[in-house]
């Protein structure tokens, strides 16, 4: 799994030297030549043809990636063979050589000893700048740091932007921008669907333009995991994760066999099969590297990923963070990613968790006080005594949830608490002494037991961990923190509340009605509060085994009382891994909670991400007919209304053992300080506080159940895939045949009738407004992966196209097709649109007819005549996932400019992307103090010559009724401003690969 070769390191300094070289896609197809593996040379030797030119451009190794033992991407020294085949080779590697020698930071390129003699390979030193600003600087920030001098180049990467990092303290806050590289990109399947949808496409642009189609390969390892198709189709039952994997594979077939083309089609290309595990648990367990070691140049790990929850990997000590998906397709392809250059608050953790406390409680907390403070677009970086209080997993579950708190990254630095972790998850200890021999010589290891250089950051905060306590977060966003204790007040609140984020505007009269209904024969009811869902579910918590197994514990105690969850409650356990099922057996904890219903499902994101399948027909019937504010409980990261089940209005995010806890009481209107959850087998009322495990307890389970061997088995199991996933049969083309037919998968449009001619800047001229929005509309209300609601123009097309409606599956699994995604682009259920006057649901008035349409219908119409629209929006606007379709979607209905008081971080640089024009209200304006309706045209004058547009200047908007107001224009960076001229990030690769 480790990069471990011994080649000269001359090779990585030529790539940073040469990425301006119009010979780029020999530099991509040389290093593809020379970095493989002994054990794949036979594999070589057999798909070896005639090496001209040609042949060698388009050249496709297929090499044994999988073992933590066997590298597959080390390098396998060809140079006297390819000598033999083509002398341009060595003509190259010539050139190569000189611009290696010509680093301009090679006076720093130091070698490694290693103890035992001989070295681990050569790094760029940052101590051996002997500059005493680099030790002020955030560990976070020294990672931003080595790969800019690394990478440097004097053209994609200058050494005024080594400088910029270096002087971090007095260059961060005037929002400077620099480039960055990350080491590899991670993908998954929602997600990386669309991504190789549009490498197959701008293949094929390449192809139509004459230019040479293998170019468009990776140029850095991506890693792509299957984790976001299953579904709770099944549940409380042995047989459970099988028959969800049946159907997985019955409803994406064709998509997985798109994606295992892919993984053939494209060189540094890695695909994790379905039933492995949720992506950034497989991240932090296995695909994690810490350090690189490529051609003998060794240097930090860092990774971006079409998931906004890539940042779990920030806890190992891996500078990641999510980005869009068209930013990392252009950042497979070589491209460095512009940024603005982050502050970093300093988060100081002191004491110790409090007996019963767990790391969920931790997170909620923290996520809160994020919020408050601001650290949208910063990152976070955890140090002091505290720390060592805190397991690996613990840190991961914080950095997980960054999203939610608004940071880039939430960063824990290496220390001996990561080292333990990577011995525990199957590491060689060879690998980890490198790993700390190079943080160490670079100054990027933390050693609590030294005395500490005091580092420099824009602003502190800090938590005694002793002032947690016990909460949830809910009802509709993650970051509305409810102390346990406070719940059932906070719940009645919430009913009595005007409708929005805490409150749902049930009537007095009508708060304690009940629904009476038989279940298989069985009398149950509802009311509003009952629980429908109990999900243990997530990477943000089946990644820590001490809530896991805390979630054991409560089930046997319950078990041992007698109590019992009620069968029409739909519980479920989902894992990230297989790892929690083996430590859930070693412990014996898995009989009890298959006993309370919570049998595994499958190995994915399951109920987080709006997986959770139907509930029972009687069970919906009930809350439909009744009108009741249903709960779905879940240890997951996102709450956000509409997104786990269309009928659970109300979603509480809670630890996995308050997910059995709240199950079991089978409500949340429950005080659990004062009121029993249960009866028990001896008649005798049973309390929260009996079911409830020490902190002792769950440490003991942790220490006796979790072992190194469940790593390494599970890791040697998943490269062997499994039958279903083996027997899928895949073309061996490296150009993609499109179906026209395919409702899966379809060439989008993005590159029709492409030039190499830029089309240039544009304002925008008497634009109608599609929606206009409040506060906090989340791209899960722009472009949900959910179900598809058999009224919608999803649905209609579907049925028009053959697809009965049991197979429509969900938005999520269509990424792969734009005619599909393009239809359900604003079609949330939930969605809240101003021009339908406090109607809800997924459409709007067309403004020229007054006709309240579905938003694709309008938008259609609008495009048919000739017009332009734009959006209004609040605060917060794209808040949640990062989901390119939420650009994508609203570029293909012809939306020109968003206008919000403020937008999510990926979100805005995706509309960027799409070519989409971000604009802010000034402060203390919106839509609503300016007095729009959303009823006027409106015109937005910006310069046609993109050379007169400035990042964050200000535009003047003008209506059709005499209104005028000063908006900034979020165009936040140079590199931005150039992805808006060339129509969007991916047409600027284009051009720009064909131009090298």
């Amino acid at each position: 799994m480790y990069v471990t070769a011994s080649s000269s390191p001359s090779s990585s300094l030529l790539r940073a030297a040469s990425a301006y070289s119009p010979t780029l896609f020999f530099r991509s197809s040389f290093r593809n030549l020379t970095s493989t593996n002994q054990a794949s040379l036979s594999v070589i030797n057999h798909h070896r043809r005639s090496l001209t030119s040609t042949a060698v451009r388009s050249f496709h190794c297929s090499v044994p990636r999988w073992s933590h033992r066997l590298d597959w991407r080390s390098p396998l020294n060809l140079r006297s063979e390819i000598r033999a085949f083509n002398p341009i080779i060595e003509q190259l590697q010539r050139k190569f050589a000189t611009m290696a020698a010509e680093h301009p930071f090679k006076a720093v390129l130091t070698s490694l000893p290693k103890p035992s003699g001989g070295e681990f390979g050569k790094f760029y030193s940052l101590p051996a700048l002997n500059d005493p600003r680099i030790d002020k600087l955030p560990y976070s920030i020294r990672i931003l740091l080595e790969s800019a001098i690394r990478n440097c180049d004097n053209f994609q990467v200058k050494k005024e932007d080594v400088e910029k990092i270096i002087d971090w303290e007095n260059t961060a806050p005037k929002q400077v921008e620099i480039p960055f590289k990350p080491a590899r990109v991670l993908l998954q399947d929602f997600t990386g669907v669309p991504a190789v949808v549009d490498l197959a496409c701008m293949r094929d642009a390449m192809h139509k333009l004459g230019s040479d189609t293998s170019k468009i390969n990776p140029l850095v390892p991506v890693d792509l995991v299957i984790d976001h198709s299953v579904q709770v189709d099944v549940t409380r039952s042995e047989n459970a994760v099988q028959a969800n994997m049946e159907l997985e594979f019955q409803r994406n077939k064709e998509r997985f066999s798109f994606l295992k083309w892919g993984s053939s089609a494209f060189r540094n290309m890695l695909v994790v099969p379905p039933g492995s595990g949720i992506v950034h648990q497989v991240n932090l367990e296995y695909l994690g590297r810490l350090v690189f070691n490529t051609d003998g140049i060794l240097y930090p790990d860092s990774v971006v990923g079409t998931d906004s929850h890539t940042t779990m990997i920030d806890g190992l000590g891996v500078a990641g963070w999510g980005v869009g998906g068209i930013e990392a397709e252009a950042a497979m392809l070589g491209q460095p990613m512009s940024m603005v250059l982050p502050g970093v608050v300093g988060f100081q953790l002191s004491g110790k968790l409090r007996n019963g406390v767990t790391a969920t409680d931790l997170v909620l907390t923290v996520t809160q006080m994020l919020r408050k403070h601001g650290v949208v677009g910063k990152f976070v970086e955890f140090y002091g005594d505290g720390m060592g209080e805190l397991s690996l997993a613990d840190r991961a579950t914080i950095a997980n949830m960054s999203p939610e708190y608004g940071a880039t990254m939430g960063f824990f630095p290496v220390d001996h608490v990561t080292l333990q972790y990577l011995k525990l998850t199957g590491r060689s200890d060879e690998t980890v002494a490198m790993i700390e021999s190079y943080l160490r010589a670079n100054n990027m290891f933390v050693d609590y037991d030294e005395p500490q250089q005091e580092r420099v950051y824009s602003s502190y905060l800090e938590l005694n961990l002793a002032e947690v306590e016990p909460c949830i977060s809910g009802p509709k966003r993650p970051h509305d923190r409810v102390p346990l204790r406070e719940m059932k007040a906070d719940w009645n609140s919430c009913l009595n509340n005007k409708v929005g984020f805490k409150g749902f505007a049930v009537p007095k009269e009508a708060q304690g009605k009940v629904a009476k209904f038989s279940f298989h024969g069985q009398p149950a009811e509802l009311k509003h509060g009952s629980v429908v869902i109990a999900a243990i579910t997530s990477c943000t918590n089946t990644s820590n085994p001490s809530v896991m197994l805390g979630a054991g514990l409560v089930a046997k105690k319950a078990c041992e009382l007698g109590l019992q969850v009620k069968p029409w409650i739909k519980t479920s356990l989902a894992p990230g891994s297989g790892v929690v099922t083996k430590y859930l057996l070693q412990s014996g904890l898995q009989e009890y909670l298959n006993k309370q219903g919570f049998h595994i499902v499958g190995y994915g994101c399951t109920t987080c991400i709006g997986n959770s399948g139907d509930l029972d027909e009687s069970v919906a019937s009930a809350i439909s007919e009744n009108d009741i504010i249903a709960v779905a409980v879940l240890s997951g990261n996102r709450n956000f209304e509409g997104r786990v089940h269309a009928l659970t209005r109300a979603n509480y995010l809670a630890s996995p053992p308050l997910v059995v806890a709240y199950a079991l009481a089978g409500t949340v209107d429950i005080n659990f300080d004062k009121e029993p959850i249960g009866t028990g087998k001896d008649g005798k009322s049973v309390y929260f506080k009996d079911i409830w495990p020490s902190t002792e307890e769950v440490a003991e389970a942790v220490q006796s159940s979790v072992l190194p061997n469940m790593f390494k088995s599970t890791y040697e199991a998943i490269t062997k895939g499994n039958p279903m996933w083996n027997q899928l049969s895949v073309p061996s083309s490296t150009m993609y045949s499109w179906d026209p037919h395919s409702t899966y998968i379809h060439e989008p449009p993005y590159f029709k009738n492409m030039t190499m001619e830029p089309p240039g800047a544009h304002g925008v001229k008497d634009a109608y407004c599609l929606l206009n929005f409040g506060d906090s509309i989340t791209t899960d209300h722009i472009s949900p992966a959910g179900s598809i609601h058999k009224d919608s123009p999803a649905a209609k097309f579907l049925l028009n196209r053959g697809v009965e409606r049991k197979d429509f599956n969900s938005y999520g699994s269509r990424r792969g097709n734009d005619e599909v995604m393009a239809r359900g682009t604003f079609a949330n259920i939930r969605l809240v649109n101003k021009l339908l006057n406090g109607e809800v649901g997924p459409k709007t008035i067309h403004v020229p007819t007054g006709e309240k349409l579905y938003v694709f219908d309008a938008a259609m119409r609008y495009k048919d005549a000739g017009h332009d629209t734009i959006v209004l929006a609040g605060a917060e606007y794209g808040s949640g996932s990062s989901r390119d379709w939420a650009a994508k979607g609203p570029m293909l209905l012809g939306v020109k400019a968003v206008i919000a008081k403020s937008f999510e971080r990926i979100h805005r640089s995706n509309l960027v992307g799409m070519g989409i024009i971000p604009l802010c209200f000034k402060s203390g304006e919106d839509a609503d103090t300016l007095g729009l309706t959303g009823h006027e045209r409106y015109t937005i004058d910006l310069p046609r010559k993109i050379d007169e547009i400035r990042p964050g200047q200000d535009v003047t908007v003008t209506t059709d009724n005499g209104k005028s107001f000063t908006c900034t224009v979020r165009f936040d960076t140079e590199v931005e401003l150039a992805y808006f001229n060339n129509g969007g990030i991916l047409p600027y690769v284009i051009r720009n690969l064909i131009k090298q």
